[in-house]
């Protein structure tokens, strides 16, 4: 069976969830994973970065 709904939610964010990374600087990739920013904001981040601290 077909599955219908996968990634139905990433129609829905803005700009298709795609971006440029703050701490690697990859250009259009999913930014879908948080980080903490070097003042405790929160980022979103790569799959790459997903563990990385900014700093």
């Amino acid at each position: 069976m077909a599955k219908n709904k996968r990634g139905k939610a990433l129609w829905r964010m803005p700009s298709r969830a795609r971006g440029t990374c703050p701490l690697c600087g990859s250009t259009r990739i999913k930014l879908l994973y948080t980080a903490l920013g070097a003042q405790g904001e929160k980022l979103t981040v790569c799959k790459k970065c997903q563990g990385k601290k900014a700093g």
